[in-house]
């Protein structure tokens, strides 16, 4: 089963304090565990709330049946949000707790079941304003449980078995897919929601969300040798909460790479004001917001899986710098657009730009998590972006109704990620200096 002895790697200095252990795993269980981690994300994916599906929908509904104002959707937005923010306590539950004695699948059973739930009981209620106020919430807290037990087993595996760039590669992948799948099917759905009435479709989104949870309850009952034997115990005793706490504040590492994450999702006028400029703007319908979105998602892909082959040659810290300047002018392409189907192929060398450093920045995430607290990190990182792209999105708004043209926006947020680059270099040294699948020496 493993192809090489154990290494220990010890950490020392105050950056630095916990020790992990690192075991090379043959090629076989690799390929098992990325196919066990690429199959959750993406039942994941597709059940989010707050996903390309359940989201792309649910913000047409505001706009063209309750007529909300780009303002007043960006409110709706950041509110919704409101336990996004708190991830981290999702994550730092996940790993202290172990329902029914089976960790992370137990959260899987657990809350996959919950959430099934709670998808069938808002499906049979009228939709309004207030109704997916309260709705929304409630299944984002189930789902980040969900969340938590997949961020928290990749991370360790990722850790455990020195292929944390190619987790991240795979991560991102499986979240593309069906990302660019739910951007097309909500603006199709959009589309015919004056068809279907606005009840009706939003029956048939949350029945679907029911389908996806009660997938991953399922899921949750697998137990894969090749990933669950594979998984080192790292709490093998109690500790008190006070103690996980402070561990995880003294964890150094994890501020410059938290702080990369955040100034990486804060793009003003990437979301609301975007969607508004395309169709108020460039006269585009709703299906194109869709499209958009699909195209943007799907043309990470290609950087992707190029990330999967350059972290097993280039180290981290390379890719990292290569990345942050291929995506700091990401957004001025849509500078030279003047039609909605200008706009449609901007998209595709606007997500070739940023898929390097997204990999290379989830990667760095994953190393710099201490052992026994990679979900309660996970999951921090999770509410940052969920902090910076909502408020994000409020500062945009604000910014393009003031100015009257995205070309604002655009500088915004050029200005926002050329300000990664000085973060690098507070990432220490030890964390970054090897490539994929090596073991760190020292």
């Amino acid at each position: 089963m493993i192809k090489s002895p154990s290494v220990e790697l010890s950490r020392e200095g105050p950056a630095i304090e916990t020790a992990t252990k690192i075991i090379l795993l043959a090629p076989a269980e690799r390929k098992k565990i990325f196919l066990y981690l690429g199959a959750l994300v993406f039942l994941l994916a597709f059940g989010d709330p707050n996903g390309g599906l359940m989201d792309v929908s649910i913000s047409f509904m505001l706009k063209n049946k309750l007529h909300l104002a780009p303002q007043d959707m960006a409110r709706f937005r950041m509110v919704i949000a409101l336990p996004l923010y708190f991830a981290g306590f999702f994550g730092f539950l996940r790993d202290r707790f172990s329902p029914f004695g089976m960790k992370d699948r137990g959260f899987l059973v657990l809350f996959g079941l919950f959430g099934a739930s709670l998808y069938l009981v808002f499906a049979l209620l009228p939709v309004s304003p207030r109704r997916l106020l309260i709705a929304l919430p409630l299944l984002t807290c189930a789902f980040l449980m969900l969340s938590s037990a997949m961020n928290g087993l990749a991370s360790s595996l990722g850790q455990q078995h020195a292929m944390s760039g190619r987790i991240s590669a795979l991560w991102n992948s499986f979240v593309a897919l069906p990302g660019v799948a739910a951007f097309l099917a909500g603006g199709w759905v959009s589309d015919r929601l004056e068809a279907l009435g606005l009840n009706e479709a939003a029956r048939l989104l949350f029945l679907g969300g029911a389908a996806i949870l009660s997938a991953i309850a399922l899921y949750g009952f697998l137990r894969p040798r090749a990933v669950f034997d594979n998984l080192a115990e790292e709490r093998p005793e109690p500790t008190r909460v006070f103690d996980d706490l402070k561990r995880l504040l003294r964890h150094r590492p994890i501020y410059p790479a938290l702080a990369i994450w955040l100034f990486w999702n804060f793009a003003p006028g990437a979301q609301t004001p975007l969607q508004y400029y395309l169709q108020n703007a460039l006269h585009a319908p709703d299906s194109a917001w869709g499209a958009w979105n699909a195209i943007f998602a799907a043309s990470f892909l290609p950087p992707f899986l190029l990330y999967a082959l350059l972290c097993r040659r280039i180290a981290l810290k390379n890719l990292l710098v290569w990345g942050t300047l291929a995506a700091i002018p990401q957004f001025t392409p849509l500078l030279f657009v003047h039609d909605a189907q200008g706009a449609l192929l901007a998209a595709a060398p606007m997500g070739l730009m940023g898929g390097v450093a997204t990999a290379a920045y989830i990667d760095l995430l994953i190393r710099s998590c201490p052992p026994g607290l990679q979900g309660t990190t996970l999951m921090l990182s999770s509410g940052l972006y969920y902090v910076a792209s909502r408020f994000g999105d409020v500062l945009g708004t604000s910014v393009y109704q003031a100015f009257g043209g995205f070309a604002v926006c655009v500088a915004m947020i050029t200005a926002v990620y050329a300000m990664i680059l000085p973060l690098i270099l507070f990432v220490p040294r030890r964390l970054i200096s090897y490539a994929d699948g090596h073991v760190p020496q020292g």
